[in-house]
C-alpha cells in the first residue's frame, strides 16, 4: 500500500503517538481524519497538519458514535484505506487497593475504550475498505492498533490496562483471518514507554528514569518511530496478524 495515496483514519489522533501518525501520512501525500473527544485539540491538530485533514469528534466506545464518524471520514476522503487505533486510557489501581477491591466499573471502562473502542473503529473502517479496488497484490486496507508491551508484561496495578491490551493482541489474528479474503490487513504495534502526553505531564526526572530503564536505546520512545512502524506495516504486504513490538528490549519489572 502506498501511504502517499492513503486514506487514514486515526483514533486518538489529536495528540502523541496518533498525531505523529497523522504527520507521517500527510507528509507522504495521503489524507488524514482525526478521530478524537477533545474538540479543542482536535480542531487545533486538523489545524496544524493540512487541508488534507479533517477531525472528527468520536468516542470510540460508543458504537453509535464510531458508525457516524467512520460514515463521515468515508465521505471527506472517498475512501478508507488505513485505520490506526491509538485511542486509549491508561487508568490504574491495586485490585485490592487500601480502599478495598478496585471497583469493577473502573475496570470496565478501560476495557470498553481500549478494547472494545479498537474493535468499534476495525469493523467500521473494514466495511469500508472491503469496497475498496484492489491493488496489484490484492490489497483494499490495512488495520494497525496499539497493544502494549503491558499485554505480556503488566505490572501491578495494570490489570485492567493489561488486559484490554491483550486482548487487542488477541482479537488480531482472527481479524486478519477473517479479513484475508477482503484484502485487508490486521496487525498490532506493542510500544514500550514512549514520550506520549502521559508521560510528558511527569517530571524530567522520572522521564529520565524511566528512559534509562531501556536497554537500547537508553531514552524514551518517540512517536515518529511509532509513525515509522505503521508506515512500515502499511507499505509491506506480507506483514499480516503480527504483534511488533517497538521497545528497545525492555521487559517491565512487577512494580
Amino acid at each position: 500500500m502506498d501511504l502517499a495515496i492513503a486514506k487514514a483514519v486515526i483514533s486518538g489522533g489529536a495528540s502523541g503517538l496518533g498525531f505523529a501518525t497523522a504527520q507521517r501520512v500527510i507528509d507522504a501525500g495521503g489524507q488524514v481524519v482525526l478521530l478524537d473527544i477533545n474538540d479543542e485539540q482536535g480542531a487545533a491538530s486538523a489545524k496544524r497538519l493540512d487541508k488534507r485533514a479533517t477531525y472528527v469528534n468520536t468516542d470510540v466506545s460508543n458504537e453509535a458514535s464510531v458508525k457516524v464518524a467512520l460514515s463521515k471520514a468515508n465521505d471527506t476522503m472517498g475512501g478508507v484505506t488505513l485505520a490506526v487505533n491509538c485511542a486509549g486510557i491508561a487508568t490504574a489501581g491495586r485490585t485490592l487497593g487500601r480502599d478495598g477491591p478496585w471497583p469493577s466499573e473502573l475496570f470496565n471502562k478501560v476495557i470498553q475504550v481500549n478494547l472494545v473502542g479498537s474493535y468499534n473503529v476495525t469493523k467500521e473502517a473494514a466495511a469500508f475498505m472491503q469496497h475498496n479496488e484492489p491493488n496489484a497484490d490484492g490489497e483494499r486496507g490495512v488495520v494497525i492498533s496499539t497493544a502494549s508491551i503491558a499485554a505480556f508484561e503488566g505490572q501491578i496495578g495494570q490489570a485492567a490496562y493489561s488486559a484490554s491490551k491483550g486482548g487487542v493482541v488477541g482479537m488480531m489474528l482472527p481479524l486478519a483471518r477473517e479479513f484475508a479474503s477482503f484484502g485487508i490487513r490486521v496487525n498490532t504495534i506493542a510500544p514500550g514507554i514512549f514520550r506520549t502526553p502521559m508521560v510528558a505531564g511527569m517530571s524530567a526526572e522520572v522521564q529520565d528514569s524511566l528512559g534509562k530503564q531501556v536497554p537500547f536505546p537508553p531514552r524514551l520512545g518517540r512517536p515518529e518511530e511509532y509513525a515509522d512502524t505503521v508506515a512500515f506495516i502499511y507499505g509491506t504486504a506480507m506483514v499480516n496478524g503480527e504483534t511488533i513490538r517497538v521497545d528497545g528490549a525492555i521487559r517491565m519489572q512487577p512494580r
